[in-house]
């Protein structure tokens, strides 16, 4: 079982990686201007009038590239202007598994500080994207009494619902979530080309694999968002846009599920005068690109799992730091900075901690061959992927 939830670790940070930054299709035909909202083709939409109707939908979806404060930053202002007018609002977050769920319940009570909320809820293991970016939503959820709700499942879970089968996984271990519909034919042709970056395209069973394991994902935040839903509750799922875009990921599986009055909201950046495409989504809001963007933290770009002497190395990402500091799969890295590792947790909360421009030393066991490597962090000229 390790080995195939470590499997889908990897190709689970490389399609949340290629799907939130995948180009999309674009026309040239009008220039957006920051600060308005949008229809699907360019025609601009009345904001007083966009959230009158989101009022009354049972789900709206706002999308983020995980990595970019303007996003999230964007996704404040609506859960502000949609709590105008729905007080009885749940945020569903796909950051967070089923697990973490009381750490939420107790950060909405007032009951931890943010420390204590980042290690109850496990944040640097279970999602790795710094919570400044989220930090402000989760007061506003606080200071509002907001319910904040997990809705993803862990890489484990994935796993074994791809390797086992749905059947083989009893309901209660897999939170009552039913088998995902079929992928539409476009989704499945947009996943095929991602496949095909990484893959051998004459590999049908890897893409089969690659196509189940993205149905889990969709299905899962599906279910969360459907349990949420009570019977006067708007709620409101703050997900990555590769999900969200064109109907077909979780818009598509809460059809399937029976919930049909959902709308997904996107970021639009106006970088080049493109308008947004017909059918990417309900609208789009503008903004400058670039004009609020955060620094994105330092990242090696591996994936690690614990091990007795430290955190070993079971993937990596082409060109990432990693790779180009020499750490190779199966090392396993006793200490980062002089620190003792115990847990993947601890090294990430030391690459974060890295300024740019800056040399890590880790010391590493390959084999029976204890060594140094110095990973060298690029200095800060753009986000970081």
């Amino acid at each position: 079982m390790r080995h195939s939830s470590n499997w889908f670790r990897v190709l689970a940070m490389r399609v949340c990686l290629l799907l939130m930054l995948a180009p999309l299709p674009v026309r040239a035909d009008t220039c957006p201007d920051p600060g308005q909202w949008y229809l699907p083709g360019g025609e601009r939409q009345d904001g007083a009038a966009l959230f009158a109707e989101l009022a009354g939908r049972d789900v709206v979806l706002l999308g983020e590239q995980h990595d970019r404060m303007d996003h999230h930053r964007w996704q404040l202002h609506t859960l502000a202007g949609l709590h105008a007018h729905r007080p009885d609002m749940v945020i569903g977050l796909e950051m967070l598994p089923r697990e973490a769920q009381p750490a939420l319940d107790a950060w909405v009570a007032g009951e931890l500080d943010e420390v204590g909320f980042l290690e109850a809820s496990e944040w640097y293991s279970a999602w790795g994207f710094d919570p400044e970016l989220y930090l402000p939503i989760l007061h506003f959820a606080r200071l509002q009494r907001v319910p904040l709700v997990a809705l993803n499942v862990t890489p484990e879970l994935r796993g074994r619902l791809i390797e086992e089968g749905w059947q083989a996984v009893p309901a209660a271990e897999r939170f009552g979530i039913s088998a995902p519909a079929e992928a539409l034919p476009d989704y499945r042709e947009r996943l095929a080309a991602i496949h095909a970056q990484h893959a051998d395209s004459s590999d049908s069973e890897g893409l089969e694999r690659f196509i189940a394991a993205q149905l889990v994902w969709d299905r899962a935040m599906a279910a969360g968002l459907v349990e949420a839903a009570g019977a006067d509750e708007l709620v409101v799922g703050l997900i990555g846009q590769g999900h969200l875009q064109y109907d077909h990921g979780v818009p598509h599986q809460l059809d399937d599920l029976g919930v049909t009055a959902h709308a997904v909201l996107l970021p639009w950046p106006v970088g080049e005068c493109e308008p947004p495409p017909e059918g990417l989504a309900r609208a789009v809001f503008a903004f400058a690109e670039g004009a609020t963007q955060a620094e994105a933290p330092m990242q090696l770009g591996i994936l690690v799992a614990p091990h007795d002497d430290g955190v070993e190395v079971q993937g990596m990402l082409e060109g990432s730091v990693a790779e180009r500091s020499g750490l190779e799969e199966g090392d396993v890295i006793l200490r980062a900075a002089g620190e003792r590792l115990t847990q993947p947790a601890d090294l990430t909360r030391l690459v974060r901690r890295q300024p740019p421009g800056t040399l890590l030393p880790l010391e590493i066991l390959r084999g029976d061959e204890a060594r140094e490597v110095l990973a060298r962090f690029p200095a800060r000229t753009q986000t970081t992927p």
